[in-house]
């Protein structure tokens, strides 16, 4: 089990997860009837309707509760459903797996401190820039600079675009934005570290041990940040549900849209979650955007899809290994 082009292909971070959560006995269903495309799009509004659940249970949790409290409950899922063989891996494996545990820990930790700085919809454009950039760096297509200048023009007027950001003179903030770039930064390295563990372990095992690290890794973060506050029933209730929104619930749409659809349509598809996910913020946070905002994040969407078409387009010997 392989993640298809993962490290030359923006956005395919869900594609090298679905592909690792293809354990037996995954659901399909009623869900299946809903069409491929239907399934991606049903996993990208999970995914960011979850993430604005997480932004209003930051009051109560913190963002680091929060990471735990997701990463603590989707680990659980994943080693009962997929039942990991914990013998018979080398060092090389596990030190992958170890890696890729702490690159998903990161990844979260700095998205939902981006996200409880900035809206919802601005922290996951600044997000995708890291696989769009991974995507750039190895291309040998001049036709990518125009995507990434494309990017780069989004991310100009989004960070002086007006709106209410939250930062001086309606700007965003600062170090909202930095932690959502370091969250893309490490959604780059994850998509890399997910190929290989996918090469590594059969079926979901490694996903699930690596989110086992991460979780291992978060937990006392949050018991830091939050104490007692984690033992809260609602608390865990709405982690519970933040966790299987964010990741069990998309991990297994996405498997099944994969088994039924190219993954460089899914991967163009995937293009619209900063547009999802500003939609979210603005139904359940009330994180309205300025034209200039929306503007911003239409032009990273178009690079993003532009960034993918290019590279469905090159021959498959062209495309780096991950």
């Amino acid at each position: 089990m392989t993640a298809p082009d993962t490290a030359a292909t923006p956005q395919l971070a869900p594609t090298a997860t679905a592909t690792a959560t293809g354990a037996p006995g995954t659901p399909g269903g009623r869900l299946g009837a809903l069409g491929p495309v239907g399934l991606v799009l049903a996993g990208g509004i999970s995914v960011q309707f979850g993430g604005a659940l997480a932004v209003t249970l930051m009051p109560r949790a913190g963002a680091l509760g929060v990471v735990a409290l997701r990463l603590l409950v989707a680990a659980v899922v994943l080693l009962v459903i997929c039942r990991p063989r914990l013998r018979g891996h080398s060092r090389t494996d596990w030190s992958t797996v170890v890696v890729f545990g702490v690159t998903m820990a990161a990844m979260n930790g700095l998205f939902y401190q981006a996200v409880d700085r900035i809206p919802l919809g601005a922290a996951v454009t600044l997000e995708v820039l890291g696989p769009l950039a991974l995507s750039v760096v190895v291309s040998r297509r001049a036709l990518n600079l125009v995507w990434a200048g494309l990017a780069l023009a989004g991310v100009f007027l989004l960070s002086g675009g007006g709106g209410d950001g939250g930062g001086p003179g309606g700007g965003l903030d600062p170090v909202g934005v930095a932690f959502a770039l370091g969250a893309g930064a490490m959604w780059a390295a994850y998509i890399v570290f997910s190929a290989r563990t996918g090469r590594r372990f059969p079926q979901a095992d490694g996903l699930a041990l690596a989110m086992a690290v991460g979780a291992l890794l978060f937990l006392p973060l949050g018991l830091a940040e939050s104490g007692s506050k984690l033992a809260d029933p609602v608390t865990l209730g709405l982690g519970a549900a933040v966790a299987v929104l964010s990741s069990v619930l998309p991990y297994t749409l996405e498997l099944l849209a994969l088994r039924r659809m190219p993954s460089s349509t899914f991967a163009i598809l995937m293009s619209l979650e900063p547009a999802v996910a500003a939609t979210a913020g603005f139904l359940i946070l009330d994180q309205a955007l300025t034209t200039i905002q929306a503007a911003a994040i239409a032009l990273v969407v178009a690079a993003s899809m532009g960034a993918v078409r290019t590279q469905v387009g090159r021959p498959k010997s062209a495309v780096p290994e991950a």
